[in-house]
């Protein structure tokens, strides 16, 4: 058992909670029953390390299960060590190091996707997660990040994801000119969510919703830039009904996404 907080091993899992250390070493940081598990069951490969408490290892008999049917060993520590390993106060007993498995823009497209998420200059962790966790739900084909966009293996964003980082193919570190060529090529229209843009209530009812779509969506603060607007085929805006000044980003991300699922579902049906 790893009992020490402040060995090198248990100071080397904890540096993956920095950017730098990410990105040097090609790994990234796992905390908590629920992202564990996903990971187990959708990616045990990418699984470097396993570390748990015996009383967390105790309290989950089918993430023991996936562990010894995926062939992947765990090694206790103290509450103390697991601590210190990671970026949340309460890890919850389980911790788990792992490779970032990231597809390329060219494999994203190649594959023919009907719905693409886009996030240019997105840097709130908290907003890209839930974008990832809406893209997912909304049975969306990739996630595609561009810009200066927060890095999807950051602790906050791979909570915020709830698992949804191992279901669905994410690329980090595109150019948007060149990601919307390749979407283009492949027969997607893009769409780009902002507040100039014309009503969404209206695009539904030119049938515009139900064909392969690349949604686009900026930065919190500022949305798009002009720049990126020119190189959508449609700027499009959620209305607002009620009194709320607008909406949050992820919130507005998770409607546009759904919105297309119900158009291409609904022309499926028919």
């Amino acid at each position: 058992m790893l009992e020490n907080p402040r060995s090198p091993r248990v100071r080397a899992v904890a540096k993956l909670t920095k950017r730098s250390a990410r990105t040097e070493t090609g790994l990234f940081l796992l905390e908590g029953p629920q992202s564990v598990r996903e990971a187990l069951v959708y990616r045990p490969e990418a699984i470097v390390e396993l570390f748990a408490t015996p009383n967390g290892w105790e309290k989950h008999p089918d993430i023991r299960a996936r562990a010894a049917e995926a062939d992947v060993d765990v090694e206790f520590v103290t509450e103390y060590v697991l601590n210190a390993m990671a970026d949340t106060v309460t890890p919850q007993g389980l911790v788990a190091v792992v490779q970032q498995t990231p597809t390329s823009v060219r494999d994203i497209f190649d594959a023919s996707p009907r719905l693409v998420a886009i996030c240019e200059e997105v840097r709130d962790p908290g907003n890209l997660g839930t974008i990832i966790r809406a893209a997912d739900a909304a049975g969306a084909d990739a996630v595609v990040l561009t810009g200066r966009t927060v890095d999807p293996y950051n602790p906050k964003v791979v909570r915020a994801t709830t698992g949804s980082l191992f279901h669905l193919p994410v690329s980090i570190g595109g150019d948007l000119s060149e990601v919307v060529d390749r979407a283009h090529a492949a027969g997607l229209r893009i769409l780009a969510a902002d507040v100039k843009g014309d009503d969404l209530l209206k695009a539904r009812a030119d049938g515009v919703l139900a064909e392969p779509t690349g949604w686009l969506f900026g930065n919190e603060a500022r949305g798009l830039e002009d720049d990126a607007l020119a190189l959508a085929d449609q700027v499009l805006r959620l209305p607002i009904f009620g009194k709320a000044e607008s909406l949050n980003l992820a919130t507005a991300a998770s409607v546009c996404l759904y919105e297309s699922a119900f158009a291409q579902r609904a022309l499926s049906l028919d």
